[in-house]
């Protein structure tokens, strides 16, 4: 069964049929994707909440739709994943997201992430959480730093071939022991 998770402002839940096209046009804006490789395509963005979507339906967690208490019924996601590429830190569990623009400085984020990290620590039991973006991606490293992961070196991401100014990486991480202070 599929969790939810309540912050007092934010809901984390499983993702609907009507959230695609949102996740689309969240993808579609250059100045969301501005740190990755590419701008999926709509094809490529509903292919990836289709995955999404079944990995929460198979597990119960996963990369939640998130939506604003009483407004926006969908403004990104965020949550829990495991890379499927190999690195010096993989297997592991991570925490992303991706919020609309729109919905960016207003804490969202943080809020929903604190959730997630809680969720991951307390309901699955992981002694780990780590994060991860491109080396210039200041704002999702500021709330890695919020929520308080330590940076702990750079990497690049066996996914990014050659050249490409979003190839290096800096990894953050949690341990549950490190956690308990900031989380709800």
């Amino acid at each position: 069964m599929a969790n939810s998770l309540s912050t007092p402002r934010l809901r984390l839940r499983p993702w609907r049929d009507s959230d695609f096209a949102p996740f689309a046009a969240l993808n579609a804006d250059a100045a969301v994707m501005e740190h990755f490789p590419s701008i999926p395509t709509r094809e490529e963005s509903d292919a990836m909440a289709r995955r999404i979507m079944a990995r929460i339906e198979e597990t119960g967690w996963g990369l939640w739709a998130v939506e604003v208490a009483g407004g926006e019924p969908f403004i990104g996601f965020t949550g829990l994943a495991v890379p499927t590429f190999e690195a010096h830190f993989t297997p592991c569990t991570e925490i992303g997201w991706r919020l609309a623009r729109g919905a960016w400085g207003k804490g969202y984020a943080t809020e929903a992430a604190r959730a997630a990290l809680a969720f991951g620590f307390d309901e699955l039991g992981l002694e780990e959480i780590v994060s991860f973006t491109a080396v210039a991606n200041r704002r999702s490293a500021a709330v890695m730093e919020r929520l308080g992961m330590r940076r702990d070196g750079e990497f690049d991401h066996p996914r990014i071939a050659g050249p490409s100014p979003v190839r290096r990486h800096v990894l953050y991480r949690l341990r549950r022991s490190e956690a308990g202070a900031g989380l709800p």
